[in-house]
C-alpha cells in the first residue's frame, strides 16, 4: 500500500490532482477557524470551554461544518444548505414532471438541475444563516454558558445582515471548492469536503471520552472505543459492499453483417441502496419538535413532555421514533430512487432478459421482490448503527459525538471506499497493480 502511495505521486498528472485536493481541503480547513464580523470570539471560547453546547439540536449540523458552527465563523454552515437542496431537488424529480424529463436530457438536463441546487443552496443558507444568527443572539446556542447572551454584543439590524451575507457567501465559497475538487482533484468535492469536516471532530471527541474516563487516567475507555470503533469500520464496509447481483443476457441481434449482443451482465442491488439519506432524513424530522419547543415561550405541559422525551436523545420515545423513522425513510428513498418498472422497460427495449423470468411486468415484479428483501436487512442495518451514539451515551455516559456511529462513520467509510476507487482506477491506467493488492 505504501508502495502505492509513491507510485501515485510519481505520475505527474495524479501527483498534481492529489497536491490541489490537498491545497483545497487547507483552504476549507483555515476557513472553518476565521470567525465572522459581529461576534465577541472571547465569549464563543469561553462558551465552548465551559458550557455543553447544545448538541440534539445542532449536533448534525456542526459535524457538517466540522466544528465551525459552534464556532460562528464563515464557514459555519458548511456544506449542509447543499446537502438539503440536493436531497430536496432529487425528491422533487420524482414529483415534478419539467425535473424528471429535465434529468433524461443527458448532460445539459444534469447541468440545469445542478444550477437549479445552486440557487436553492444560497436560498437554504439565508434561512439557516438567519436562523443561526437568532439563535446565538437569544444565547440560546449553548445551554449553562454565563455570557451565552452576550455572544453578539452589537444587535443592530446592519450587524445581523452582515453576518447572514458572511455566511451565505461562505456557503456559496465552499460549494466552489467542491466542485473545483470534482473538475480538478481526485474523487466527488462535496464528499472529500464532508469526509474531511467529520473526520476534523474525531480527535477531540476521542480526547474527550479520555478525559471523561475514570479507569487508569481514561486510557482504557480511549482503548475501548478505539477497538470498537475498528469493529464498526469493518462492519460497515462488509455492509456497505455487500450487494445483490442479478444476471442479466442479451440477446444477439444481426444489424447488417455486425452481430450485436449475446453478452451477460448482471444488475448489482445494494443491500444499504439507500446510503446515508435515511439517517439525515430521521435526524431532520426529529429536530423538528425541539426546536419548536426551544423557541416557544413560557413552561407549557406540551413544552416540557418535548424536552424531556426529545431533546436529549437518551429518552425510549426518541430512541425508537428514530429507529422506526429510519427504516420507514429506507424504503421510501428506494422506492423512490429505483423504479423496478422503468429497468424492465429498458432491459425489454435493447433484448435483455433475466434468466428463467419473462421480460416486462414478470421481470419488474422480481426486481421489486428482491429489492424489498434486501431492503429490510438494509434498513435494520442502518438503524442500529445511527443509534450507535445514542447507546453509548445510555450505557456509558460517554459524550453524545460518540465518534465511531451514525452519521458519521457511514459518511466516512463509504466516502472513503469511493475516493480509494478512483485512485486504484487511474493508477490502474499505467499499473497492472492497482492501488489494494
Amino acid at each position: 500500500m505504501l508502495t502505492a502511495f509513491a507510485r501515485a505521486f510519481k505520475t505527474p498528472d495524479l501527483r498534481k490532482k492529489l497536491l490541489f485536493t490537498l491545497g483545497i481541503i487547507v483552504v476549507y480547513r483555515v476557513g472553518t477557524h476565521i470567525p465572522i464580523p459581529g461576534v465577541d470570539y472571547r465569549n464563543v471560547q469561553t462558551c465552548i470551554d465551559n458550557a455543553q453546547a447544545n448538541q440534539g439540536l445542532f449536533g448534525l449540523v456542526n459535524m457538517f461544518s466540522g466544528g465551525a458552527l459552534l464556532q460562528i465563523t464563515i464557514f459555519a454552515l458548511g456544506i449542509m444548505p447543499y446537502i438539503t437542496a440536493s436531497i430536496i431537488l432529487q425528491l422533487l424529480t420524482v414529483v415534478i414532471p419539467r425535473l424528471e424529463a429535465l434529468k433524461k436530457e443527458g448532460q445539459a438536463g444534469t447541468a440545469k438541475i445542478t444550477q437549479y441546487t445552486r440557487y436553492l443552496t444560497v436560498a437554504l443558507a439565508i434561512l439557516q444563516g438567519t436562523g443561526l444568527v437568532a439563535t446565538a443572539r437569544s444565547g440560546a446556542l449553548f445551554q449553562g454558558c454565563p455570557v451565552a447572551s452576550q455572544i453578539v454584543p452589537d444587535q443592530s439590524i446592519f450587524v445581523t445582515i452582515t453576518m447572514v451575507i458572511t455566511m451565505t457567501a461562505g456557503t456559496a465559497f465552499v460549494m466552489w471548492l467542491g466542485e473545483l475538487i470534482t473538475d480538478r482533484g481526485i474523487g466527488n468535492g462535496m464528499s472529500i469536503l464532508m469526509f474531511i469536516s467529520i473526520a476534523a471532530t474525531f480527535p477531540s471527541a476521542l480526547w474527550a471520552i479520555k478525559e471523561q474516563g475514570s479507569l487508569a487516567d481514561g486510557w482504557i475507555e480511549f482503548g475501548t472505543v478505539i477497538a470498537v470503533g475498528l469493529v464498526m469500520v469493518g462492519l460497515v464496509v462488509f455492509v456497505e459492499q455487500a450487494q445483490r447481483r442479478i444476471p442479466v443476457q442479451y440477446a444477439k441481434r444481426m444489424i447488417g453483417r455486425r452481430s450485436y449482443g449475446g453478452t451477460s451482465t448482471y444488475i448489482p442491488l445494494k443491500v444499504n441502496q439507500a446510503g446515508v439519506i435515511p439517517v439525515i432524513f430521521a435526524s431532520s424530522l426529529l429536530y423538528i419538535p425541539a426546536l419548536i419547543a426551544q423557541f416557544a415561550g413560557g413552561t407549557s405541559g406540551w413544552k416540557t413532555w418535548i424536552e424531556q422525551h426529545f431533546v436529549k436523545g437518551d429518552h425510549p420515545y426518541y430512541i425508537v421514533s428514530y429507529f422506526l423513522l429510519i427504516v420507514f425513510f429506507a424504503f421510501f428513498y428506494v422506492a423512490i430512487s429505483f423504479n423496478p418498472e422503468e429497468v424492465a422497460d429498458n432491459m425489454k427495449k435493447y433484448g435483455g432478459f433475466i434468466p428463467g423470468i419473462r421480460a416486462g411486468r414478470p421481470t419488474a415484479e422480481y426486481l421489486s421482490y428482491v429489492l424489498n428483501r434486501i431492503t429490510w436487512p438494509g434498513s435494520l442495518y442502518l438503524g442500529l448503527i445511527a443509534l450507535v451514539p445514542t447507546m453509548a451515551l445510555v450505557g456509558f455516559g460517554a459524550n453524545q459525538n460518540f465518534p465511531f456511529g451514525g452519521t458519521s462513520i457511514l459518511i466516512i467509510v463509504g466516502v472513503g471506499l469511493e475516493t480509494v476507487k478512483q485512485i486504484e482506477s487511474q493508477l490502474q491506467q499505467r499499473n497492472y497493480e492497482g492501488f489494494l493488492r
